[in-house]
């Protein structure tokens, strides 16, 4: 081990610009560190062993590579369909699950984690691009990195662990809206709220529940029961009291019956979720779900549906009404001569409320600014620029 440090120490000496990789990339010194860094700070990168894609990426940033006429036409993030101030970044494929309910995994196979220091390669260059928010998206983002064992990777030249926590804090750096979708709620989510807490990552979780009552989950193969979900929430709430939670469920899953329903909407009283969608079980083809028995009539599914976005819309316009006379930080999705449609951070694009800002010539797309909320409604807010 000595000998390889003397040669990286002999090599910054007679060329200055040196970038290590191999099993030493990957020691800690004494004290926690890397040992390579900590002996030769001036070294450009450090990356471990088999680490092909962190190496060539520290070779580019220090060495330019050549014009491209063809490639250089696509930019470094790639291509997006979404506005230019927020991006999704995809962070795996696939799932471990077997949902009765669902076919990606007969679709896409079995959960695949791309390596941190890739996502967050792409997440820096999505950010230089003028990105403002980055929505983290899988099947499953509490899963991630458990395929991989959570391997360590590379994030400039730093040894990060691949999973979600890691992964949330890393991406907390880019001083950017970070917000998190696609959640199970699993034990070690508990370690993403002080994050949150911090300022660091939105205090937003899109959880998809999918129902409450136990037999139902039994039958939908979900991973977790009502009751724990609820002291999962309290216990979220209590280290981050600005905590949104929006999640979706299913109504009229085959056996379900009228007292497992009044159960899911008892569960709703209870946990009083910011956001909820509801679908009226749909037969998918190739589902499992398909050969249980106890179908329920289309009518009743859409009946208990109906019933069930009649509560939330009550939850709804009593939680938003609580931020009325509150200031709000919010980013800018449409601006107009007839004001401006913006986003909290309670507020997922597409898919959550928004807030409403009335017309004011300072107001510009994908900018930050800070506002009053004047009402309420079911769904969405209405402000103006604070003073």
């Amino acid at each position: 081990m000595q000998e390889s440090l003397d040669a990286i120490g002999e090599a910054l000496e007679e060329n200055g610009r040196v970038i290590v990789t191999g099993c030493l990339g990957v020691r800690d010194d004494a004290g926690g560190g890397n040992l390579v860094r900590s002996v030769h700070p001036k070294v450009l990168a450090v990356t471990g062993p088999h680490q092909t894609g962190a190496v060539l990426d520290a070779v580019h940033a220090h060495l330019p590579r050549p014009h491209d006429a063809f490639a250089d036409l696509v930019p470094p993030a790639g291509l997006k369909l979404t506005p230019r101030h927020y991006a999704y970044l995809k962070i795996s494929e696939g799932c471990n699950h077997r949902c009765t309910f669902c076919i990606i995994p007969s679709m896409r196979g079995d959960l695949v984690s791309r390596p941190i220091g890739e996502v967050m390669r792409e997440a820096q260059a999505l950010v230089r691009q003028g990105v403002r928010e980055l929505l983290v998206i899988s099947q499953d983002t509490s899963a991630y990195g458990v395929d991989l064992r959570y391997r360590t990777d590379f994030v400039d030249g730093r040894p990060v662990r691949t999973r979600m926590t890691e992964l949330a804090a890393e991406l907390g750096k880019l001083g950017i809206w970070v917000r998190l979708h696609y959640v199970y709620p699993y034990p070690h989510v508990d370690e993403v709220l002080p994050l949150m807490a911090e300022g660091l990552v939105l205090p937003y979780l899109d959880v998809p529940f999918q129902h409450a009552h136990p037999q139902v989950l039994r039958r939908m193969k979900r991973p977790a029961a009502g009751e724990a979900n609820l002291e999962r929430i309290r216990a979220w709430r209590a280290i981050c009291p600005e905590l949104t939670i929006r999640s979706t469920f299913i109504s009229g899953f085959p056996g379900e019956t009228e007292e497992e329903f009044n159960y899911l909407l008892d569960f709703l009283r209870e946990a009083q979720l910011d956001r909820v969608g509801c679908f009226a079980y749909s037969p998918v083809e190739g589902a499992a779900a398909n050969a249980l028995p106890g179908a329920v009539p289309d009518e009743v599914r859409e009946e208990r549906r109906g019933r069930l976005m009649l509560l939330q819309e009550e939850i709804s316009r009593a939680r938003l009404a609580r931020r009325v006379g509150t200031r709000l930080r919010v980013l800018v999705d449409a601006a107009g001569a007839g004001g401006a449609v913006a986003r909290s951070s309670a507020d997922a694009p597409e898919i959550d409320g928004v807030v409403h800002v009335a017309a004011d010539p300072r107001l510009k797309v994908g900018e930050f600014y800070e506002v009053l909320v004047e009402s309420s409604d079911t769904h969405d807010l209405h402000a103006r620029l604070a003073d």
